[in-house]
């Protein structure tokens, strides 16, 4: 909360502190109306003086038509500002959320990430909006309604007197109790969110598999869940209006009965006593404004220590500006990256990682290739194959070990850099909603000639035509308009477009037929052979023509090498080869000039 007000609300605090003092004078205006009219009552009318009660009843209209401009101008400054200053904040935490580190995004996950940006900076608007319009109005109600009071009857008075240390004990005991509520709410409601943007997002999965009761059980338990919580925090903070209510009305009653006797034996006047419970009811709003203040204040006070949990967290940025800072302590330049064709292009040196501590993903992982050269790497599911993806590209660091690129540690280079340098195609990518050239562009000012080269070696002109920048090349969110394949080669498309150094395909032929991939695959090689490539799959074919092919298993490396020589030195390998291929002939392994006749034959050559 502290890092929010000084960060976000500071350089607004001039335009708060203007409607505040607008804010303020409209309020005064507001408690001289009771004290006048007791006046008008008590003193101009029993004169019979015409011109008085004109210019009071004036004056009178001039503090209504004050009190009411104040307000409307002040509560509308309030929602300007408040509304500014959480765009702000909104952009910051986007902006955060996009350069988080792997390892925080698994911690944080993606729903608490979501419900963050949404229902969490809603409660924060809500909370600046509401301390503008009431953090003003309401104290000066209660307190200067305390004071005309005091001014009117002193004796009237000592009963709301007595009445506010009780008062301010419930406000105390209540939201305490209710704020932690609130907290275990926000976090039902991360809950709740991943479970409904993994099944809107697997809706089609869940209809073909019949489960869509089992679905629902589910949303009913953590719908179930938020609404217990929510339940639990509401019932605790509205026991603070009715049990105000309560107390405020008990005194009022009071008020009531003594002015009545003050009345009938003399001590006091009719006006002062219709001022003075004019001016109960107005601290009794003020009271019920406050509590509701109170309530709006512990869910924003909640919202804001989660976002600023967020806004604390050390993203890549800052891992660079220390990296910088180290370099400039050793009087070391930065590494600059040689794009010379050398000896060990892309390596990786005895790499060991682990998500979880003493759960190791991947073990003394090595490699090495030469720019241009092929890289594929099979194996069965949870082998840890998409691990080096992520690896290589910075979104987590090795356990122990060294990836290198250009023969620098990728440690020691610029997240950014490195990622221009790099073209890739997740297991589970994304296609945005837009048109199919925007979709490849991405935002990175791509010519249409990079555009257009790119769709021809993905192997997509043919249903890209010329309406892939057209509305009738519009595609769904996340391409729900497309076929499995054809998703895939514009996801491919878009990874060559930018001619990357570095070209990695993780299982993203999977959903392509045989011809299509190998023409894909002799594309790429000649459109773009100085490209130093990585392919995933779990198809032998679309590796097997690999300068170098690494087998995983369980994360670690059972072998790594050319085709035929997996085939004769790896045992697991040479199953797999079996089991797709059908062939049980292991000893009279192709020669190289078979291979490429089988090459020629396949459209490689």
């Amino acid at each position: 909360m502290k890092h929010l007000l000084q960060v976000y609300v500071r350089p607004y605090l001039n335009r708060i502190v203007l409607g505040l003092i607008i804010k303020f004078t409209g309020t005064i205006m507001d408690l001289f109306l009771p004290w006048i009219l007791a006046y008008m009552i008590d003193t101009v009318i029993p004169e019979k003086n015409k011109e008085q009660l004109a210019l009071w009843g004036l004056i009178m209209l001039g503090c209504s038509f004050l009190a009411l401009a104040g307000n409307i101008s002040a509560n509308r400054r309030a929602a300007k500002v408040s509304g500014e200053i959480v765009e702000e904040l909104r952009h910051d935490l986007f902006e955060k959320i996009m350069y988080l580190p792997g390892t925080q995004i698994d911690h944080l996950t993606k729903s608490a990430l979501i419900s963050r940006l949404t229902s969490d900076s809603y409660n924060v608007h809500n909370m600046l909006s509401r301390i503008q319009r009431l953090g003003v109005r309401a104290p000066i109600l209660l307190l200067g309604g305390i004071v005309m009071t005091i001014t009117l009857d002193l004796a009237l008075a000592s009963v709301l007197l007595c009445l506010l240390p009780v008062l301010g004990v419930i406000i105390w005991y209540v939201t305490s109790k209710g704020m932690p509520e609130y907290t275990r709410t926000q976090e039902a409601l991360d809950g709740f969110v991943r479970l409904v943007r993994e099944d809107i997002a697997g809706i089609r999965v869940i209809k073909a598999l019949s489960k869509t009761e089992y679905e629902e059980k589910r949303f009913d338990y953590w719908n179930r869940q938020l609404v217990e919580r929510e339940r639990k925090a509401g019932m605790i903070m509205t026991v603070l209006n009715p049990a105000m209510n309560l107390i405020l009305n008990l005194g009022l009653v009071l008020v009531i009965i003594l002015g009545a006797y003050r009345v009938h034996t003399g001590t006091g006047e009719v006006g002062t006593i219709l001022a003075f419970l004019t001016y109960f009811t107005i601290i009794l709003t003020a009271m019920l404004s406050i509590s509701k203040m109170f309530t709006i204040y512990s869910k924003g006070q909640a919202s804001a220590e989660r976002i600023t949990q967020i806004l604390k967290t050390e993203d890549e940025r800052q891992l660079e500006e220390k990296r910088l800072a180290d370099w400039a302590g050793e009087e070391k330049e930065p590494p600059v990256l040689d794009e010379g064709d050398m000896e060990a292009y892309v390596s990786s040196d005895n790499v060991s990682f682990s998500y979880h501590p003493g759960k190791p993903v991947l073990k003394n992982i090595s490699f090495s290739l030469k720019k241009g050269e092929t890289l594929g790497i099979i194996g069965e599911t949870g082998a840890g194959k998409s691990t080096i993806v992520s690896l290589l590209l910075g979104f987590y660091a090795p356990d122990s070990g060294k990836i290198l690129l250009g023969g620098e540690d990728i440690k020691d280079q610029s997240f950014g850099r490195l990622r221009q340098r790099v073209g890739v195609v997740f297991q589970n990518d994304t296609l945005f909603e837009g048109t199919i050239y925007d979709n490849i562009d991405l935002g990175r000012g791509l010519r249409k000639e990079q555009i257009d080269k790119a769709i021809r070696a993905a192997q997509a002109e043919e249903f890209v035509g010329e309406k892939g920048g057209q509305t009738q090349g519009l595609l769904n969110i996340r391409g729900a308009n497309l076929s499995g394949g054809q998703k895939q080669r514009i996801l491919i498309a878009r990874a060559l477009a930018a001619q990357p150094d570095i070209l990695i395909l993780d299982d993203s032929s999977s959903a392509l037929d045989y011809q299509t991939d190998m023409r894909l695959r002799e594309a790429i090689r000649k459109e773009y052979k100085n490209v130093t490539c990585i392919l995933i799959a779990q198809r032998i074919s679309s590796v097997r023509f690999a300068d170098h092919i690494l087998v995983l298993e369980e994360g670690q490396a059972l072998g790594c090498g050319t085709h035929e020589e997996l085939m004769a030195g790896c045992r697991v390998y040479r199953e797999l080869y079996q089991i797709q291929t059908g062939r049980e002939e292991t000893d009279d392994l192709p020669s190289e000039s078979a291979r490429a006749k089988e090459e020629k034959g396949a459209g490689l050559l």
